[in-house]
């Protein structure tokens, strides 16, 4: 398997075996109707180590000493394909690709799917392994990327912040196990939070930049909301924030936050980006920041921006700029009864995905 696939597989079982069903194969599986059971995965690019390898080889010693096994490593579906021959899931089976929302996406696919009653249980998250010199020099090039604290990278995401100059990569992916509340309610499931709504937008604007206008961002947000029956806003309470520490991103989600809640509304919202914490994974990224979400709900605690020093409040209002003056939980994580949370995802593309969870 290429990287991306493995870290799938391998976070599939944890999850799996973490909401209570076994693996295929073993004794007291305690497996559900696996016809019934649906895998969507988000994954932004696939096996990209696996096709700059055999471009190599293809170059360097011709096209007979390829491997057999390329193409169906490098191939972006496989991740979700492997999944489910390793847990025995043979229902609707997918990968959603719509760049940094893509696990965001699945997500919302997924409980799509459950809600039309095409599926009981489904797997659903986000994988991504792309660390390699050609994406490393590609978002360098189109400066995506921090330069400026090569010296000190542990400080180099710094979302929110007046020096922030680009996102640092991560790689790895989370899986949640999605389930319809009467399948969960009947086996006695262990629930961290509960999946309510979804929406997603585009910009129709930029290639890579978002909307400064923010309009796609907060029509996502608004829709997630509404689908959720979060009709009282003031019940949301935190916002785990795409946050990418640049420029253009922190600025406009800053403003879309003051759009849907307005200005007072959103200063009473723990916002936080954790990507310091776990780099930008892109198409995993999402997963990733809805399980923390769905942690903070569970745990009662929201989780810091770390590296946050240098609030941005010098901006230019004649361009639509906004300060960032937003209760972002600066460095420290903080206590908080959460009733709804946030999850937000914004790609390259103009794709603005959004989950709403709440408390179980």
């Amino acid at each position: 398997m290429a990287l991306f696939s493995q870290y799938a597989v391998a976070t599939a079982k944890e999850a799996w075996q973490d909401a209570g069903f076994g693996i295929k194969g073993t004794e007291g599986a305690n497996l559900p109707d696996m016809d019934r059971v649906g895998t969507i995965l988000g994954v932004g690019i696939g096996g990209l180590e696996i096709t700059d390898e055999s471009f190599k080889t293809l170059f360097d010693k011709g096209p007979d000493r390829l491997s057999p096994l390329a193409i169906p490593e490098l191939i972006a579906n496989e991740g979700a394909g492997n999944i489910a021959i390793a847990l025995g899931a043979k229902g609707p089976c997918q990968v959603v690709t719509t760049a940094c929302a893509s696990s965001t996406d699945a997500i919302g696919f997924a409980m799509d799917l459950i809600r039309a009653g095409r599926a009981d249980v489904v797997i659903a998250g986000g994988s991504e392994a792309v660390i390699i010199e050609f994406t490393v020099g590609g978002f360098m090039k189109e400066k995506a990327l921090s330069t400026h604290f090569n010296d000190t990278p542990e400080k180099a995401c710094r979302p929110f912040n007046q020096d922030r100059d680009g996102f640092v990569m991560g790689e790895g992916a989370a899986i949640l196990i999605l389930e319809s509340e009467e399948h969960a309610k009947a086996r006695g499931a262990k629930v961290y939070a509960e999946l309510a709504g979804y929406g997603a937008t585009c910009d129709a604007y930029h290639i890579t930049a978002p909307d400064p206008s923010a309009d796609g961002a907060v029509k996502a947000i608004e829709v997630a909301l509404k689908d959720a029956g979060v009709t009282d806003k003031s019940k949301v309470g935190y916002i785990n924030a795409h946050g990418t520490s640049t420029h253009l991103n922190d600025q406009m989600e800053t403003n879309a936050f003051k759009r849907v809640f307005g200005e007072e509304g959103a200063k009473k919202i723990n916002i936080s980006s954790t990507k310091p914490c776990h780099g930008h994974c892109l198409g995993a990224t999402g997963a990733i920041e809805a399980a923390i979400t769905a942690l903070a709900i569970k745990d009662g605690f929201v989780p810091p921006t770390i590296n946050y020093e240098k609030p941005d409040l010098e901006v230019d209002a004649s361009k639509g700029e906004t300060p960032l003056d937003l209760n972002y939980t600066p460095n420290v994580g903080v206590k908080r009864d959460i009733e709804v949370a946030i999850s937000t995802s914004l790609g390259f593309g103009g794709h603005n995905g959004v989950l709403v969870l709440r408390k179980a």
